[in-house]
Order: structure tokens, then sequence, then C-alpha cells
């Protein structure tokens, strides 16, 4: 008969690891929300009192945490912005993704990404505190993204494919186009959150469409 093969027993060492290793996984998550908890109570902060304005502390209490808990996952007030501001621009690219898997035709793009930036600002925190951020860079005393890049370069990409198709017309410059547009576009949610609460930045962004798409498009 043959004999029976042993099963190695581990070590106690070797037993520890791998209940650490089982740990390591809820808390990694629970640091993960706790850190995105602290991100969105810096959001709401910013963007309700500006960053002049706001402690670590204010922070703290609208996380529902201390101060500790805090200063754990962001050295200072400087590490808050530049991450609220990282996240404004990731949730940008994630509208200018959600309206190129439409299918659109480009000008309809362009139209469709105004819309629902527009309805970004008016419903996402994030979005309205990234923005703000931007406009108090200089009080900030930290690199934030250049502005607005991607974005922009999004319209033109969407501009290109119009002047691909044969929908713009003669002497339209994507280029400038792009930039005009972004430049109008945050210029008048700026203003609509200072006049209205960005109550009416949807029909100040259908009036900059209507006004300027068509004297690019080249009409049927």
């Amino acid at each position: 008969m043959a004999a029976e093969k042993k099963t190695a027993t581990p070590s106690p060492a070797a037993r520890e690891g791998g209940r650490a290793e089982q740990a390591s996984g809820p808390k990694q998550q629970r640091a993960v929300r706790t850190r995105m908890q602290v991100l969105d109570a810096a959001a709401e902060a910013f963007a309700a009192r500006g960053y002049p304005s706001v402690t670590i502390m204010d922070v703290a209490e609208l996380a529902g945490m201390t101060k500790g808990a805090v200063y754990f996952h962001f050295a200072n007030k400087e590490a808050l912005a530049q991450e609220v501001a990282a996240k404004f621009y990731e949730r940008l690219g994630v509208v200018v993704e959600s309206v190129r898997q439409d299918g659109l035709s480009p000008l309809d793009e362009v139209s469709e990404l105004l819309m629902r930036t527009a309805q970004a600002f008016r419903e996402d925190v994030v979005v309205q505190a990234g923005a703000r951020l931007q406009i108090e860079y200089a009080l900030i005393g930290a690199d934030l993204p250049a502005p607005f890049e991607g974005y922009t370069e999004a319209l033109c990409a969407s501009f290109r494919r119009a002047r691909a198709d044969g929908l713009l017309a003669p002497g339209a410059n994507p280029e400038v186009l792009s930039r005009v547009l972004a430049a109008a576009f945050f210029g008048a949610q700026h203003i609509s959150w200072i006049q209205r609460g960005r109550a009416d930045l949807g029909v100040r962004v259908q009036e900059l469409l209507s006004t300027l798409l068509p004297r690019v498009e080249v009409l049927p």
C-alpha cells in the first residue's frame, strides 16, 4: 500500500499572514469609503462657501468625523482642493464619454455635450465645487489641472468630424470654434450661478447653441 501523503501544517507566521491578508480587504474598502466621504464633504463646503472660507474642521463636521480622520487621508486643505478639482475633470470626462457612446452626428454631439454638462453643473456638487475652485485658483497656493483642456479638445474632435463630413461652413476652424464655445459655456454657467443659482443654465446654453451653431454649419 502506498504511503499516505502528508499535508504540511502552516506555520504560525503563515497563518497570521493569511488572516492579515483577509482582513486587509475590508480595511482597504473602509479606507476608500472614508476618503470619498471626506472628498464629498470638501466638495460641498467648497461649492457653498469657497476655498478661503473653508477649514479642515468644516470638512470634518460635514463628513461626521474628526479632524484627525481628515488629516489621515489629506495632508492639508490644499491637497483636498487638488483632489476635488481632479474629480471635477473626471466627472466632465464621464459626461464626454456618455455623449460619445450615443452615436450622434457631430454637431448634435456638440449640442448634447453642452446640455448634459449644464445638467451636471446643476446637480453634481463635485462639478460645482471644481468650477469654483478653478476660479479661486490664485487663492489656493497649489497646482490645479489646466482649465478645461480635455473638454475643449472633446468639442474640437466633434467639430473636426463635422468638417470632415462637410457640415461646417467654409472657413470654420474647429480649434477656434471649440475654444470660443468652451469659454462661452463656462462663462455662461458662472453668470447663471451668480445670478440665478444655475436655475436658468439650460436656457442660457440653448441660447448659446442657437446663436453660434447656425453661423458655422452648412444649412441644407
